[in-house]
């Protein structure tokens, strides 16, 4: 009889495990899923005060600001017109991970870029911003006092490794923009097709060259 519990509690061992391991799958199905509509994102930056703050800066992702890039690993984001271009801090913080992994990009006037091989494996926090304090990187004579200037909120995104129908939009766009690295393309057409047509106005250039860093 005393074998009994001891059966028992082995199978009931058994079970737990596997209703964890299912329930587990579930609830991160269900995190990401709740990531998707409650992340405060930001895919469009600038508009404030200062030259440089006010410098528009745009994640090329969809309207709540994640987005999976699945197989194709490649992510995109644009800047705005400017006399004055400073550099441009790319910061990639995957979820569990202590410090974030950051990229620098060269001071240029208004363009598209492309980054290739964006493996992401668990959800991953993508925040853009001028270097509007030090002007890093500067191609160009900056303000004397551009040093004084705070910076503007981070452009901001969540990138996820579970690929949603909202998601194939938006591959499908980049990876046909990848085919134009060295090129241009027409801003208003190319944000468009992004939501974003709105944002050009006449201070941008009719045409945007596509770079492609890494």
């Amino acid at each position: 009889m005393a074998m009994v519990p001891r059966v028992f509690s082995g199978v009931a061992g058994t079970m737990m495990i596997l209703l964890a391991l299912i329930f587990g799958d579930v609830l991160c199905k269900e995190v990401y899923s709740s990531n998707r509509s409650t992340f405060p994102g930001r895919r469009v930056g600038g508009g404030t005060r200062g030259e440089c703050n006010a410098r528009i800066l745009v994640h090329l992702v969809p309207e709540n600001s994640v987005f999976a890039p699945g197989a194709t690993g490649i992510l995109g984001l644009v800047q705005g017109p400017t006399a004055n271009p400073v550099s441009l801090e790319l910061s990639f913080l995957p979820e569990g991970v202590g410090s974030a992994t950051t990229r620098t990009l060269r001071a240029a006037s208004a363009n598209l870029t492309l980054i290739s091989g964006a493996a992401i494996a668990v959800p991953t926090i993508w925040e853009s911003t001028f270097n509007c304090e030090t002007g890093n990187g500067v191609d160009s004579v900056q303000d004397p006092l551009a040093f004084t200037q705070p910076a503007f909120p981070p452009v901001l995104s969540l990138l996820l490794p579970d690929v949603e129908p909202v998601d194939h939009p938006v591959q499908k766009a980049l990876t046909s923009l990848r085919a134009k690295c060295g090129g241009n393309v027409p801003a208003t057409q190319t944000l468009a097709q992004f939501g974003l047509g709105d944002l050009v106005t006449e201070e941008w250039p009719e045409q945007l060259p596509v770079r492609c860093p890494f």
